[in-house]
């Protein structure tokens, strides 16, 4: 990330949404993270939440995943014991570099964020700014963070299987760099800027308007992923984050992935069930009576973790999901009778693709997110603000009331 004093920037930040789960591991492996967590309060944020985030992801997917400040444990000798490393806020210092070129050109594996490319003198580290990564110098950046829309450039590479072509990012800043990495045969561009979100960033002064803007990509000779994401909205007069980096299902979908083909493993990842807590009432949304069949009310309910409490939230196209339910899900949220009118009930349906039945799933900055429907650009909602079992749910304007917020767990 920039250093504030270099571009004056300021940095906002979230709160966490679970970890999806994807294939196993076949083989458990280790993850070691790297990070300094002394400067920028938004990359020391990011730090804080990863650490929260990807222990429990590493638990669900079947590898452990373990932090530290002590650079002098990038040696060859403590590397050994890991399959794949992490920076998540910083590069090594001088003394530690050459360990880290010998464990990536012997095999390793490593994962990178958002600051740990960042720099303005590239040649002092030419291995590791111009031919393993191959960006170079920083060049821009945006202000302030944004939640954009990914293209996903190439859908055939592991870490983005089962993605659509494209998918919505969390918040973050994001950079630029002084080389071209499309020129760069050794580069694979997994996902960049969709032409759909310019212009990126909310200050005039320092927005892309245009243009081609890489954000996630590996280098062919090497078993690597950068992603440039890895900086949290915060309020500095608090110190308090108002954005997440795992704020994004798909970019969660994305790093599981990712950190599976580089530990090593294989499979299809499995889907993602969640609970859908509402902030109003602290109920969950419910299919009623565990129905399976087309036409079951969508309710809520005092939470109690069945099926007909869990949901998966699949990608369709331009960052909208379908809300499907574990109890069939081939049963999708639906919008009754592909209304577009206030108070409209919510219903499963067997999925037919219906813009009645996607949604677009937007964080709230506070751990809640709202829904909105793809064909009437109206938000799920609880009726009346209710705190009663068994109202049925349905689409209204959407209004910022606590009534439209869920959170997913």
């Amino acid at each position: 990330m920039v250093r504030r004093m270099l571009l004056g920037l300021l940095i906002v930040a979230a709160t966490l949404t679970a970890p999806p789960a994807a294939a196993v591991a076949a083989t458990p492996f280790k993850v070691l993270a790297f990070y300094n967590g002394t400067w920028d309060a938004a990359h020391i944020d990011f730090d804080k939440e990863a650490r929260e985030w990807f222990p429990r992801a590493a638990a669900e997917n079947g590898f452990t995943w373990e932090a530290t400040t002590d650079w002098n444990r990038l040696n060859a000798s403590e590397l050994a014991a890991y399959k794949v490393i992490m920076f998540l806020d910083d590069g090594p210092p001088a003394s530690r570099r050459a360990a880290f070129q010998q464990y990536m050109q012997n095999g390793g594996a490593w994962m990178g964020f958002h600051v740990s490319a960042f720099t303005t003198d590239a040649n002092s580290w030419s291995w590791y700014h111009n031919t393993f990564l191959g960006s170079g110098n920083f060049q821009t950046n945006t202000w302030g963070p944004t939640a954009e829309t990914l293209r996903i450039e190439d859908r055939t590479h592991p870490s983005t299987a089962g993605l659509p072509a494209t998918i919505q990012s969390s918040v973050s800043e994001w950079y630029s760099w002084s080389r071209d990495l499309r020129q760069n045969p050794d580069i694979d561009v997994l996902a960049s800027i969709d032409a759909s979100s310019f212009p990126v960033g909310t200050d005039p002064n320092q927005q892309w308007r245009s243009g081609y803007y890489p954000l996630i990509w590996t280098n062919r000779n090497y078993k690597m992923l950068y992603a440039n994401f890895g900086h949290n909205a915060m309020n500095y007069e608090t110190n308090t984050r108002t954005s997440s980096t795992f704020a994004s299902a798909q970019q969660n979908q994305w790093l599981i992935n990712g950190l599976l083909w580089l530990g090593g493993a294989t499979g299809t990842p499995t889907p993602a069930w969640h609970s859908l807590v509402n902030k109003n009432s602290g109920k969950c949304v419910d299919v009623r009576a565990a129905g399976t069949t087309s036409g079951t009310p969508i309710q809520q309910y005092t939470c109690n973790g069945t099926n007909a409490q869990q949901y998966e939230l699949a990608a369709t196209t331009g960052g909208y999901v379908r809300i499907n339910n574990r109890g069939n899900s081939a049963q999708a949220l639906d919008v009754t009778n592909v209304s577009v009118a206030d108070n409209a009930p919510v219903q499963t349906w067997a999925y037919s693709g219906g813009a009645n039945q996607q949604w677009q799933q937007v964080a709230e900055g506070d751990g809640y997110h709202h829904f909105v429907n793809r064909n009437s650009g109206k938000c799920l909602t609880v009726p009346g603000a209710s705190t009663a079992d068994s109202v049925q749910l349905v689409q209204y304007t959407c209004n910022g009331s606590a009534a439209q917020s869920f959170r997913l767990t």
